[in-house]
């Protein structure tokens, strides 16, 4: 087989270079996006500047649907709409200001049960030739990939198909439907990262059909003797090409760390808690990339790459989330929770109004760290891998000459000394003191050790885990120059460096287990009476993954699921994933208790 984890759609996303595409949605909702959920992050600052969004261009399409009754109707059930097997509506709404002309039992308007068990009204359906005249315009203007989020789509998805239906039939060779992608309420997430994976999808398979453009057509079509092509996504599952996307490989990169560190950490019988540490030094590199990754058990991972340290916990099970915000853009979709903090082997080293600064800004690749400087000795910008070197924690002998404006030099400790020095006496005269030179770089040491430090405690302490209780798994070219003195910090006891430490994240990649997910939506009310019709909907899908997994080889005991339920109470709109059981293929799920699963993940 072949193993694939990529950072193409991640920093298409950073730099802004994805692709060109349109939103598609409900008239009247134009500006949603862009109004977005209200949240202030930076409350108090005075200059707020917004990410722009990832889309062109908006088309606003005349249809709408809307559900019958209200979400708090303290009588939902008793005022619901009724229908019988076949989804005929056999009784209409019975709630305030009911009409029995209006609410379906005369046929007029038409309402359908959607997915999620809701009466939905369709108000109007889109119209074919308008639609297509509107889709015609935007494909005249060059537009081939369009992102299509319609009001209560994620319980009656028909419209979306529809639209997609007739996209396609234009020309549109790129669709992202929001009731496919994420059949999820809340409109505003589902949209942002419908339009996300419009934006980055493209993107990410222009970069594979280079790849495959190398290789013979069966390596792609998957030929009876062809190996098999896998790809990280975001959650650390490994997918096939059909159900890889931009949406779903944010965090492919790091991902592989994740699994690295886990699988090889993690003593399932003793079930000490970890947390991983994996770094590297910064240096210059032809394809100007800097960035390494860490991880963690019941553990934490710590990634401390050439710009930022990346960190995250496991406990014998992957820690997931299911909404963050990358460059600006708030993302729903399940992806490993990785705490990024601006603090790496690359990061500069400034002393500003009194104070020992490591980052937020770095030295990148060009021109890197002051030692190994591609524009010119003695011009890169101090950074922690200068601070490293004039610790004795970097051998200059044990690195290849490959440095300086003419890539045949060796590192150049003199340049770091040098700057090194003048810091020192800015210091120095600021304090009125006496640091020696070893003083003032280990003094920027620490300040990144504290740096590196605090999403850790962010990861445990915040969470109510006690962090000495952790073991610390290093990794990474430079994970072992901050290991110890992170755990000191930490009151950590034991460090684990694992023989593949430097190489973690590809080993991670080469361990990493095949992943299916399916979800469906579900407004019920959890109840006793509901149970048994919640867990016959888990049972449908578990059957479903069990069977696409059994498609591609994996059965029995080899097979392991994960069943949750996405609850919350009653008048309250933020939600938490319930686990309620993990049985093997081959043995019968075990009796599920998904309300105490949900309680004690909600006190903490």
């Amino acid at each position: 087989y072949i193993r694939l984890s990529t950072t193409v759609a991640t920093n298409a996303l950073l730099e802004r270079k994805g692709q060109k595409h349109a939103l598609v949605i409900t008239k009247g909702f134009k500006d949603l996006l862009l109004i977005g959920n209200q949240t202030r992050p930076k409350i108090f600052d005075l200059n707020i500047r917004r990410a722009a969004p990832l889309y062109s261009a908006v088309l606003e399409v005349e249809e709408r649907v809307t559900l019958v009754g209200y979400t708090s109707d303290p009588q939902a059930a008793e005022h619901a709409v009724q229908f019988d097997d076949d989804g005929k509506v056999t009784r209409g709404y019975r709630g305030p200001q009911w009409d029995q002309n209006v609410h379906g039992e005369t046929g007029e308007p038409e309402i359908v049960r959607g997915l999620s068990g809701e009466a939905v009204q369709i108000l109007r359906r889109p119209d074919e030739e308008a639609l297509k005249a509107d889709l015609g315009k935007l494909r005249e203007e060059g537009y081939t990939s369009i992102a299509v989020v319609l009001a209560h789509s994620y319980t009656f998805p028909d419209h979306e198909l529809f639209i997609g239906k007739v996209a396609k039939s234009l020309g549109f060779t790129h669709i992202s439907l929001s009731s496919q992608l994420l059949p999820m309420i809340k409109m505003v997430p589902r949209g942002v990262s419908s339009t996300a994976d419009a934006y980055l999808t493209p993107i990410l398979y222009e970069y594979l059909d280079g790849f495959f453009a190398g290789f013979d057509e069966q390596l792609r079509t998957g030929g009876v003797d062809a190996p098999r092509v896998e790809f990280m996504a975001s959650d650390g599952g490994l997918l096939d090409l059909d159900n890889f996307s931009g949406l779903k490989s944010i965090l492919s990169g790091p991902a592989g760390g994740v699994v690295g560190y886990a699988l090889t950490s993690w003593d399932e019988k003793e079930k000490h808690p970890i947390i991983g540490q994996a770094a590297t030094f910064s240096v210059p590199r032809k394809e100007k990339r800097g960035k390494v990754l860490t991880q963690a058990h019941f553990s934490f991972r710590l990634d401390v790459g050439g710009t930022s340290t990346d960190v995250s916990r496991y406990d014998g099970r992957y820690e997931t989330v299911y909404e963050t915000t990358t460059a600006g853009v708030t993302i729903q979709s399940p992806q490993l929770d990785i705490n990024t903090v601006a603090a790496g082997g690359g990061s500069c080293l400034t002393f500003r109004n009194d104070l020992f600064l490591a980052g937020p800004e770095s030295a990148g690749a060009e021109p890197g760290p002051a030692t190994s400087d591609r524009r010119g000795r003695k011009g890169g910008p101090l950074a922690v891998t200068d601070a490293n070197l004039m610790l004795g924690r970097l051998i200059p002998d044990y690195f290849p000459k490959i440095f300086g404006k003419t890539a045949d030099q060796p590192l150049d400790v003199e340049a770091s000394k040098a700057g090194f020095e003048k810091v020192a006496r800015e210091i120095n005269e600021a304090f009125k003191s006496n640091l020696s030179l070893d003083e003032v770089v280990y003094g920027f040491i620490k300040v990144a050790n504290e740096t590196m430090a605090r999403p850790i405690r962010t990861l445990t302490e915040a969470r109510g885990f006690e962090t000495s209780k952790h073991i610390l798994a290093s990794f990474g070219g430079a994970g072992g120059q901050h290991a110890c003195e992170i755990a000191k910090q930490l009151n950590i006891k034991k460090i684990l460096i694992h023989r593949y430490s430097s190489i973690l994240s590809a080993y991670g990649l080469a361990l990493a287990d095949r992943a299916v997910e399916q979800q469906e939506p579900s407004a019920e009310v959890f109840s006793e009476s509901s149970s048994s019709r919640l867990l016959g909907r888990l049972n449908n899908l578990t059957n479903s993954v069990k069977a696409a997994l059994e498609k591609q080889g994996f059965s029995g005991r080899r097979v392991v699921f994960e069943r949750y339920l996405n609850m919350r109470w009653e008048g309250t709109d933020t939600a938490l994933m319930a686990l309620g059981s993990s049985p093997r293929g081959d043995e019968d799920v075990p009796k599920e208790d998904f309300e105490d699963a949900f309680k004690k993940a909600y006190k903490h």
